[in-house]
Parts: C-alpha cells; sequence; structure tokens
C-alpha cells in the first residue's frame, strides 16, 4: 500500500469517521480509512456499550435534522447488516425544579428540549411530577420537579454501529488500515501526503476525525480551544425485586446549577446491573494523558453524590466501570473546519459529548462538504 493513492483518506474511523469511510463507499470513491488503533475500540469517545440517542436536542434546534437523518441511516445498516444498531425505549428528561441549570453550555436546557419538539412536530408528553413517579417509582424526583418523555428516544450500541459501517464499507470497495499511527499530513502539490511508520500514501482530499488526537495536527492556538475531559461510566448493579429496570426508558436528569450537576443512565441489558454517568469537565491536556484507572475513591463519590437521594432499587456495589473522554469546544458545539481553508482537507472534532447520536449524519454531511 506505500505509495498508493486515494481520493480521499480518512482519518480516525471512530463514530464520525466510519460513518464518513461507509457514505464514501456508498458513492464508489476511491476511500481508505486510516485507525491508530483496532476500530472499534476502547481507547476514544465511542466505546461503553450504549449512547443515549433522542431527536428534541437541547444543545441546539439545528441539531434534530442531523438526529433524524442518523436514525434513517441506522435503520439502512440495520437492514443491510442484520445487526441490530439502535434499540427505541422512549427517554425522559427531568429537571428537579430547584435551580437553573445549563447542559453543554446552555441555559433552560430543558425548556429548549420542549420548545424544539414542538417546533419540529415530535412527539413527546409532559408528565406531572405525580404520574412519573406512579409510573417510575426508583426516581426520587421533587414535587418542583419537570418531566419530559420523548416516544422516538433510545439507545445504540456503538461498537456495533462502528464495526457494521466498516464492514460495509469495505463491502462497497472502501480500504481499511488498522494500528496505523498517522505522524504527519502535508500538502504535495494537488495532493496530500499521509505520512505513518514506514509507510506514505497519497490523497486528493482527507478528513481527519481522530477525537482528541486531532489536537496533534491543528495549530497551537485551535488546540487549545479544545479540552480533553475525563468521563467516568459505571455499571451498579440492581436490588433484588426491581426487574422493572430492564422495561425503562433511557433517562437524564439535570438537578443543579454547575455542570457536573447531571445524571443520565439506561435500561438493564443484562437483567442484574444499569449503566449509569455524570459528566466532567476537568481538563486533561492530551488522551494520551488519560488515567483509565477508576478508584474505589471515584465509585464512593459517585454513589454519595449521584445515586443516594435520588434513585432507589440499586446497589452500593460497582460490576463495571470504563473511561473514556469529551472533546470540548468552548460553546460545546460542534466544529467542522477546513484545514488552512482548503476545502479538500476537513477536519471535524468536538462534539462534545453529544455527538454519538448525529454521528451517522455527520458522516454524510462530509461526503457532501466534499463534493461527492
Amino acid at each position: 500500500m506505500n505509495g498508493s493513492n486515494f481520493d480521499v483518506v480518512v482519518i480516525g474511523l471512530g463514530a464520525v469517521g466510519s460513518a464518513t469511510l461507509y457514505q464514501l463507499s456508498k458513492r464508489g470513491i476511491a476511500a481508505l480509512g486510516i485507525d491508530q488503533f483496532e476500530p472499534p475500540h476502547t481507547m476514544g469517545s465511542s466505546h461503553g456499550e450504549t449512547r443515549i440517542t433522542r431527536l428534541a436536542v437541547g444543545e441546539g434546534e439545528e441539531y434534530v435534522a442531523l438526529a433524524k437523518r442518523s436514525h434513517e441511516i441506522w435503520a439502512e445498516l440495520e437492514a443491510a447488516s442484520g445487526q441490530k444498531i439502535r434499540t427505541k425505549t422512549g427517554g425522559i428528561l427531568l429537571d428537579s425544579g430547584l435551580d437553573p441549570w445549563s447542559k453543554h453550555g446552555v441555559e433552560g436546557f430543558w425548556e429548549r428540549t420542549l420548545r424544539y419538539a414542538q417546533n419540529q412536530e415530535i412527539s413527546h408528553r409532559v408528565l406531572e411530577v405525580q404520574e412519573f413517579k406512579e409510573t417510575y417509582p426508583p426516581f426520587l424526583l421533587p414535587p418542583s420537579g419537570k418531566v419530559y418523555w420523548e416516544e422516538e428516544a433510545g439507545y445504540l450500541f456503538p461498537e456495533v454501529a462502528i464495526r457494521v459501517q466498516l464492514e460495509q464499507a469495505q463491502k462497497q470497495g472502501a480500504t481499511v488500515l488498522t494500528s496505523s499511527k498517522v505522524t504527519a499530513i502535508q500538502a504535495q502539490g494537488e495532493n496530500f501526503q499521509i505520512q505513518m511508520e514506514g509507510k506514505e500514501i497519497l490523497a486528493k482530499q482527507v478528513v481527519l476525525s481522530a477525537g482528541g488526537w486531532v489536537k496533534d495536527f491543528l495549530p497551537l492556538p485551535i488546540q487549545r480551544k479544545l479540552k480533553i475531559c475525563r468521563q467516568v461510566l459505571y455499571w451498579l448493579a440492581i436490588e433484588e425485586g426491581h426487574s422493572d429496570w430492564q422495561q425503562y426508558p433511557i433517562w437524564m436528569w439535570g438537578y443543579g446549577p454547575a455542570p457536573e450537576d447531571f445524571i443520565y443512565g439506561f435500561p438493564s441489558l443484562d437483567g442484574k446491573s444499569i449503566k449509569m454517568a455524570s459528566e466532567s469537565f476537568v481538563e486533561v491536556d492530551h488522551p494520551d494523558q488519560l488515567n483509565r484507572e477508576v478508584t474505589a475513591e471515584e465509585q464512593e463519590i459517585f454513589w454519595n453524590t449521584k445515586v443516594k437521594g435520588k434513585l432507589l432499587g440499586l446497589k452500593k456495589q460497582f460490576l463495571k466501570t470504563s473511561v473514556c473522554f469529551y472533546t470540548v469546544t468552548e460553546d460545546s458545539q460542534f466544529l467542522i473546519e477546513p484545514m488552512a481553508g482548503d476545502k479538500n482537507f476537513l477536519w471535524v472534532s468536538a462534539c462534545s459529548g453529544h455527538g454519538f447520536k448525529h454521528s451517522a449524519a455527520l458522516g454524510e454531511d462530509l461526503v457532501k462538504r466534499l463534493g461527492h
């Protein structure tokens, strides 16, 4: 492959990169996907068994169309592969109603979610607190709380989604090169020279979708605008007699004014545990510096601050943990930019913790931006 020419090279094959390679292959473009690991893997932002998907996206009404289109593409991929990618459970967004709270830099997140659902004719309901507590008794929502229910919400299997897109891309003629770290990308006439250890590839166009590692290729002023924020996922044991967790929807709950005053979770997949997480915005300089161990102290803090007094039916027993990270912009919005103004070299990153649900449509959008 050394010295090979491709129309498009995609660097980084996580959520967005795998989607981009799949969309290129659908159009018959001579495309190569490169990843420094073996995707799907546990080193980036696109793992951990499940990811929430929903249509009324409080981060901005402009994201609704991406979420809707992604659902269509997941269905297309499921039909082509015979594998389950998306599960619709319905979804609830809770607001304790005690303090104003924001999510991903957006004030009034609950109210915006409701307004976007109304504007975009997304099937939803606003539940009374008493009705909600009778239906979902483990949630200790205070009387001041607010409850938004969305019918189309649910979860995605991120590892399956990435694997299926890469498999379908290869079936349709794309090439995949893994365990290969790109060290430099340089303009060479009308092409780009992509350098790896012992290899050089030429491409007419490049999509750089390397997650937090995109910082390795960006000018320092832009690098400083991207924060790497470590996130921890927890699987807590379910108390005996609380089997309803298997039938529950996905859920999100904002309960205080700080960015970390937020929890979210999923229905049980194994009947023994539920997956829960919060959000953290403590910065790490680079993904390679990420601490991937979860301490007993962290688990204790999570239980005392995120579970105790908010949820019933769970044991103080952590069956599993996992670490991933967000790449966060100053305003928590997505970045899709031409490198140094060159429209044939696009970089995309910093989906700021709300990107997987949009990734299938983002891949399609990137391909269109390249003119295909």
